[in-house]
């Protein structure tokens, strides 16, 4: 057999699998087309790649890279237009989608020869040239293998591509999925342009195993490079989140450090007062004592939460928050957190807390550049909530809040980071906008050995 008589793939089925890889990687797509313009766009796609491709085929053999080109083309900006995706996003979608239109529509069509176009197999079925889709068998079969192939290339891909999740392509990603795709397509079409190299193949229905066993393993590559990504991505993310987190920790060190001496100072200061008292008399000085002493006693105040740890970051933040004009209020009972390690503790509230006195500190208003905080036991759990008053501006990627600074690199794992270390302890974090408020919650059980000290709280504001 040869292949003068098993005639190529139809140029009608190749379009149509064209288009439908296409869809499955703008319906993996949050931002895409709203329906009614999906399914415009949809249908005019469908007969550009379609017509393109029977076009293609009319064309002599050596301008058939041309045609390929010209409905890779198509097809990249297919998903350009339906996703809104970045240039080398729809770059890296077209590359996935053209291995796996490909490969599909060699499985089909490996199936279909093998079923109906081959004599020896079905003696009686049409003869081995009529390489239509004519009879019921036919159309079943190809429903079913592209219905199939389909549906379980969505469901592979959905691991690896989430809805909300941004892609963030670089040129080189662009770059190593680009030449998957071209050599995976070269090689499953070589045996179809010239016979005579090293790599082809000279039997017929053998040509279309080994193109559809190409097809499958440029599929795979691409896959396991998906994968790859997306682990490179995870590992970034977790040593940003643990850099903030020694940086908190260090922060809270440094801040203990400053306090102590801040507290020894003030301990000697308060001696002296009484000594000042008894030589100098004038109702300026004493009116500047006084609120010299009043001063010592409100710092006194604020580290008597139940947890040292807490005591030193919502004594820094109330510093920083009278520097910022801030107003912070905080009921906490610190003695909840005795189950969390210092720097998990050092570093979910003050992230919580950076974040909420940046977003207070932009409001123009200054009787608006509110900060509230509560912590709290609510049966088995420890409750946490940081409220501030915001200018209503959140800035989302991909359904995911980011940091309004520019430097991305340093900042915009705030929230990252407090979702890590509540999720530690097997809690959860929940975010939301409320009458003008960003509110972030927070809920982690308590572990049924931990016995904590005497409750207390702390209100400060």
């Amino acid at each position: 057999m040869t292949l003068d008589v098993l005639p190529d793939i139809p140029r009608e089925l190749t379009g149509l699998a064209e288009w439908a890889a296409c869809m499955i990687y703008v319906l993996l797509r949050q931002n895409r087309l709203r329906p009614t313009r999906l399914a415009l766009l949809s249908a005019v796609a469908l007969a550009v790649l379609v017509g393109v491709q029977v076009g293609a085929g009319m064309l002599p053999l050596g301008w058939w890279p041309v045609g390929m080109a010209a409905s890779a083309a198509c097809m990249y900006l297919f998903l350009y237009a339906a996703t809104s995706a970045p240039v080398r996003d729809a770059g890296y979608f077209c590359a996935r989608a053209l291995v796996l239109a490909e490969l599909v529509a060699a499985l089909h069509w490996q199936i279909h020869c093998f079923f109906f176009l081959l004599g020896d197999a079905h003696p009686g079925d049409a003869h081995p040239g009529d390489a239509g889709l004519g009879g019921p068998a036919r159309v079943l079969t190809f429903a079913v293998v592209y219905v199939a192939a389909f549906a379980i290339a969505y469901l592979v891909e959905a691991r690896h591509f989430r809805p909300s999740q941004p892609l963030d392509v670089t040129g080189r990603d662009l770059a190593s999925a680009a030449a998957i795709a071209l050599v995976t397509f070269g090689m499953s079409n070589l045996s179809f342009l010239n016979a005579s190299t090293p790599f082809s193949g000279r039997l017929g229905f053998e040509i279309f195993y080994i193109r559809t066993l190409v097809d499958l393993c440029g599929f795979v590559a691409l896959y396991a490079q998906q994968g790859q990504r997306l682990q490179q991505h995870a590992k970034g993310e977790l040593k940003a989140i643990d850099e903030i987190l020694r940086s908190q920790h260090q922060q809270y060190l440094q801040s203990k450090r400053s306090i102590e001496r801040v507290n020894r100072k003030y301990h000697d200061l308060k001696h002296q007062v009484g000594v000042i008292r008894a030589e100098v008399d004038p109702r300026k000085q004493e009116s500047y004592l006084d609120e010299l002493e009043a001063t010592i006693k409100d710092v006194e105040s604020q580290s008597k939460t139940g947890s040292s740890v807490l005591d030193v970051i919502l004594t820094t933040k109330h510093l920083e928050c009278v520097e910022r004009g801030v107003d912070l209020t905080c009921v906490a009972d610190g003695s909840l957190l005795g189950f969390m390690t210092v720097m998990d503790v050092s570093a979910l509230l003050g992230n919580a807390l950076d974040n909420a006195i940046e977003g207070a500190s932009r409001v123009e208003d200054p009787q608006k550049r509110l900060v509230k905080m509560a912590l709290f036991a609510r049966d088995d759990l420890v409750v946490m909530t940081f409220e501030n008053y915001f200018d209503g501006e959140v800035r989302t990627e991909g359904g995911q809040i980011v940091t309004r600074r520019g430097d991305r690199d340093r900042h915009g794992y705030g929230l990252k980071s407090i979702r890590y270390t509540a999720e530690k302890y097997g809690g959860s974090m929940t975010v939301r906008t409320d009458g003008g408020w960003f509110v972030v919650r927070l809920l982690i059980p308590v572990p049924r050995d931990f016995v904590r000290t005497e409750p207390t709280a702390l209100e400060i504001s």
